[in-house]
C-alpha cells in the first residue's frame, strides 16, 4: 500500500471520544431547558399574587394587584423611564468605577503582601459597616447630586470583586509560574499570559454579584436624599401610600438588575468560551 493511501485522520487517544458540537437547535433546547424552572416560579409568584389581591385576603392599599400595577406601569412610562435611566446610570457609573479600582487594589495586595495585610482589614470593616448608616454622611459631604448614590454603589459593588480578583490571582498553579520562569518571562508578560486570564472565572463571579449589589447602592444612595431616581420613586409612593407605584418601582428595579446581571453573563460568556464551566463537552472519556 502506498503512502498516499494511509489515512490521514488525527488519532484519538485511548478512552477518549470527540462528542460533536451542539447545533442551534440544541443550544436553544438546552436553554429552554435551563430557563424553564426560574419561569415557572415566576408565574407561580404571579398566580399567587392574583389570587390574593382576587380574594381581597390583603388590602388592596397594602398589596395592589396586578392589574393595578400594570396600569402604572402603563399609564406612566415616561416617569418611570426618566427615573429608570438615572438610576441605571449611576448603577452602571458606580459598578465600572468599582471593577477599575478593585481590580488594580486586587493586583497590587496578590503582589505585595504589606499592602495585603495593611488593606484588607479596612477592606472589612468597610465592608461590614452598612451603607445605609453611612448615607447621610455622603449626602452632608456631597450634596444632593449624583455624587453620593455613586459612591454607595462604589462601596457596595467593590468588596466581592476585590475579593474574586484576588482569589482568582492566587489560585493560579503554581506549576505554570515556574515554567514561566524557566521559560524567562518578565512577571509583566507572567500576569498578561497566565495571572490574568486565569483569573478571569473568579473575577465574572464577583461582578455578577457586585453589578445587581450595585443596584441596590444607588437606590439606597436615592432613598436619603434625592429628586430623581427610583430610590425616589418608591419613597413617594411610599409616603403617599402609592402602593401600586411602589410595586411598579420595585418591578422595574429588579428588572434593571435582571439585566445588568444577563450583560455579565453574555460577557463571560463571550470573554471566557475556553473554560471549563462555558464548554459543553466537546470531549468525554468512554472509561
Amino acid at each position: 500500500m502506498s503512502q498516499s493511501a494511509v489515512s490521514t485522520a488525527p488519532v484519538q487517544p485511548a478512552g477518549v471520544a470527540e462528542r460533536a458540537r451542539p447545533g442551534l437547535q440544541q443550544r436553544a433546547l438546552a436553554a429552554a431547558e435551563k430557563s424553564w424552572r426560574p419561569v415557572a416560579l415566576l408565574l407561580a409568584c404571579f398566580i399567587a399574587w392574583w389570587v390574593i389581591s382576587a380574594a381581597e385576603l390583603v388590602e388592596a392599599y397594602l398589596v395592589p394587584s396586578p392589574g393595578a400595577t400594570l396600569d402604572v406601569l402603563l399609564d406612566k412610562p415616561d416617569y418611570l423611564w426618566q427615573h429608570s435611566w438615572v438610576t441605571t446610570y449611576e448603577t452602571l457609573l458606580g459598578f465600572v468605577i468599582a471593577v477599575v479600582v478593585g481590580v488594580v487594589a486586587a493586583v497590587v495586595m496578590v503582589y505585595s503582601s504589606t499592602v495585603e495585610k495593611t488593606l484588607y482589614p479596612i477592606l472589612l470593616f468597610a465592608q461590614v459597616v452598612p451603607k445605609i448608616a453611612i448615607a447621610p454622611l455622603f449626602v452632608v459631604w456631597l450634596g444632593f447630586g449624583i455624587t453620593p448614590k455613586i459612591l454607595i454603589a462604589v462601596l457596595i459593588a467593590f468588596f466581592p470583586i476585590v475579593i474574586s480578583m484576588v482569589t482568582g490571582l492566587k489560585a493560579v498553579d503554581p506549576e505554570m509560574l515556574q515554567l514561566s520562569a524557566t521559560m524567562g518571562a518578565s512577571p509583566w508578560q507572567t500576569f498578561l499570559k497566565i495571572r490574568f486570564p486565569a483569573s478571569l472565572p473568579h473575577l465574572f463571579s464577583g461582578l455578577k454579584v457586585a453589578v445587581t449589589l450595585a443596584v441596590t447602592g444607588a437606590v439606597v444612595g436615592e432613598f436619603v436624599g434625592a429628586n430623581e431616581g427610583l430610590g425616589y420613586v418608591i419613597l413617594q409612593a411610599n409616603g403617599n401610600l402609592d402602593t401600586p407605584m411602589l410595586f411598579a418601582g420595585l418591578l422595574v428595579m429588579s428588572l434593571i438588575g435582571v439585566v445588568l446581571f444577563v450583560a455579565v453573563e453574555i460577557a463571560e460568556q463571550l470573554l471566557l468560551p475556553w473554560h471549563a464551566s462555558r464548554r459543553d463537552g466537546a470531549v468525554t472519556t468512554t472509561y
